[in-house]
């Protein structure tokens, strides 16, 4: 199963695409000859919890989860499952969160913060290592979209120093974005509990749109 875990639509401050625009996108890959079974929104600093896109996403087959991405004192994090009870403990509208705190709030609250494109210079991870107790990391996104000259490295770099596991996520902003990297899942995923799950036992591997046509089976 392929997931893009990082898009933004028009919620966000900084995209210009609708969710419906990306739903009609992912036809189009599909009918090129790509896979892509559904993408998570991650607006910025925000989760929207009064929409709902279960009539959008079932028309069309297309599975439709939501997630947030969140600015911390060591770069941004996307959070997986998130729920009411968590948005009531961590103000996602807060520039500067507290990453280990937002980590064990998350997990108590059964969901998962995942550092986002951990190379990107100024936002990422690997410029936060300063004596803070990471090994709540587990996971990070190791294809990102939109990495600029030199981040990817340094993702890779970080993955391999730690031994971190990683995600793909297009980072997409734009409606022709969605899907250019996702995440291959070994088992299916169907909501965004079961999201969390996965995240947390394993099986799962990063991909660019390209490798689906052959079966994801690329470990980059």
């Amino acid at each position: 199963m392929y997931l893009d875990l990082h898009t933004h639509s028009v919620s966000s401050d900084d995209s210009r695409a609708t969710v419906e625009q990306y739903v009609k996108w992912v036809g189009v890959l599909r009918r090129r000859g790509w896979q892509i079974d559904g993408f998570v929104l991650t607006e910025h600093r925000k989760f929207d919890h009064d929409v709902d896109y279960s009539t959008l996403a079932r028309d069309n087959d297309v599975l439709i989860l939501k997630g947030s991405e969140l600015d911390t004192s060591h770069g941004h994090f996307l959070v997986y499952g998130v729920t009411e009870e968590l948005t009531d403990r961590v103000d996602f509208s807060h520039v500067g969160l507290d990453a280990v705190c937002l980590m064990r709030a998350a997990d108590e609250c059964g969901a998962i913060a995942v550092p986002a494109h951990p190379g990107r210079f100024g936002v990422g991870l690997y410029e936060y290592y300063d004596g803070a107790d990471l090994s709540a990391v587990r996971v990070v996104e190791r294809l990102n979209g939109s990495n600029r000259p030199g981040e990817q490295e340094r993702a890779e770099e970080l993955i391999q120093r730690h031994g971190y596991a990683g995600t793909g996520g297009s980072d997409a902003h734009l409606v022709s974005a969605i899907g250019t990297c996702m995440t291959r899942f070994d088992q299916e995923v169907s909501n965004e509990a079961e999201l969390v799950e996965r995240l947390k036992a394993g099986g799962f591997r990063a991909v660019r749109l390209e490798d689906t046509a052959r079966g994801g089976d690329c470990d980059h």
